[in-house]
């Protein structure tokens, strides 16, 4: 999203993890994803991919430089403490061998850690950190969509009315639908420079 906002012309490379292209692995042998190249610059981060895209062009200011400590501060919990508790949520059997018990509390924990503060941001504010779309926003939209994904119904009937409306929004924006493309996995060819 970040590289089509800064209107950075990409060329997508769907991969398959169980058969990484050794191509792929030349670039970037840590063999994550993603990984931005371009030229000589290997980026193999999301959220270092999304700060690169926003220093070349960042048209509406998603990167404001006085919400910098707060963009990251916020980023930084999803990534960290929520994400932990989101993979328990995904995937419950995980959760139990790890000692995190049932799916209803690692709910609980991800509701009270997270869910529940960015609600109450979103009372004050459109967007997480103000009332225009920061990286923080971006950063975080992912995650909360496969959170609402996991039980549905209940993310439906739950009572976070303003994280709902903010979702909604970030799904149905022309951004989002114009990068949510499916690819053909990409073969072992050598990569062009672009």
């Amino acid at each position: 999203m970040a590289l089509s906002y800064a209107q950075i012309p990409v060329e997508i490379r769907e991969i398959s993890l169980r058969e990484k292209p050794a191509a792929m692995l030349l670039i970037s042998p840590k063999g994550t994803v993603p990984v931005f190249h371009q030229d000589n610059l290997v980026i193999d981060q999301s959220l270092e991919i999304m700060k690169w895209a926003l220093a070349q062009n960042d048209p509406d200011v998603w990167y404001p430089t006085d919400l910098v400590s707060e963009i990251s501060d916020l980023i930084e919990m999803n990534d960290g403490p929520f994400k932990k508790i989101l993979d328990a949520y995904k995937y419950p059997e995980r959760a139990i061998q790890a000692g995190h018990g049932e799916r209803s509390k690692v709910l609980a924990m991800a509701t009270e850690l997270f869910i529940e503060p960015l609600n109450q941001l979103l009372t004050k504010n459109k967007y997480l950190l103000a009332d225009r779309i920061t990286l923080a926003d971006i950063a975080i939209f992912p995650f909360i969509r496969q959170f609402s994904m996991v039980d549905p119904v209940w993310f439906l009937n739950s009572e976070y009315e303003e994280l709902k409306k903010w979702l909604k929004y970030h799904i149905e924006s022309p951004l989002f639908m114009g990068v949510m493309q499916k690819y053909p996995t990409w073969n072992d060819i050598p990569l062009e420079k672009k």
